[in-house]
């Protein structure tokens, strides 16, 4: 499949669409206007790829509204060569992101399915993520700690303290949605070794962060 013209042009009408909506970083909206996201979706959603909404990939997971991928990564606050922890690479558009605004990242995905899907399609269109793991997101990466930022993509029932102590102390960030059947975004800014600060800001849906699985 390809990235033509009119596919670009849906995706600059998207950026525009976000930036109405309050997203400003630049780096942010550079990465969402430059990844074609029509190519990480099912065939049968391709005329709706560049629509503010999220549609279902495989294994019962969707890939998340565009507004939603923007919000979190602008909390993020990627710099360049940050370590970047992501919880659930799903169909690999927000590890792409990730990868556009120069983060070194860690993927962890609970899905076969999406796993191998997903390791192998990434690479295809130039994507490289430092790590793709599957595993189990709730346990984090403690062999690759501390990281800059941890988001999660998935809606976590309660905050999982391993992320929270692979965070770096001065200034780590944890972007989490959290809840059962919606979620609040909330961010953690580590502040020392015990010491966090906590923002809310408002309700998202997402699918469930599912434990134990393997």
């Amino acid at each position: 499949m390809k990235d033509t013209f009119k596919h670009q042009g849906m995706r600059q009408q998207l950026v525009r669409i976000l930036e109405s909506k309050g997203i400003t970083n630049a780096n942010v909206l550079n990465a969402i206007g430059k990844i074609p996201r029509h190519l990480f979706m099912d065939s049968g959603f391709l005329d709706h790829a560049y629509q503010d909404k999220a549609f279902p990939i495989a294994a019962d997971q969707t890939i998340s509204q565009p507004y939603t991928v923007a919000f979190q990564s602008e909390l993020m606050k990627i710099s360049a060569g940050d370590n970047v922890l992501e919880i659930g690479t799903g169909s690999g558009y927000q590890t792409a992101v990730l990868c556009e605004l120069g983060a070194r990242v860690y993927s962890i995905e609970r899905q076969q399915e999406l796993f191998k899907k997903t390791s192998k399609f990434l690479s295809k269109i130039g994507y490289r993520a430092k790590q793709l793991i599957f595993g189990d997101g709730y346990k984090g990466l403690p062999e690759q700690a501390p990281f800059d930022s941890i988001i999660v993509t998935a809606g976590a029932p309660f905050v999982p303290k391993p992320l929270l102590s692979q965070l770096k102390q001065d200034g780590g960030r944890l972007v989490i949605p959290v809840g059962d059947k919606a979620q609040i975004m909330t961010l953690f800014v580590r502040k020392g070794p015990k010491e966090f600060e906590k923002y809310e800001y408002g309700e998202f849906k997402f699918v469930p962060l599912l434990e134990n699985k393997n």
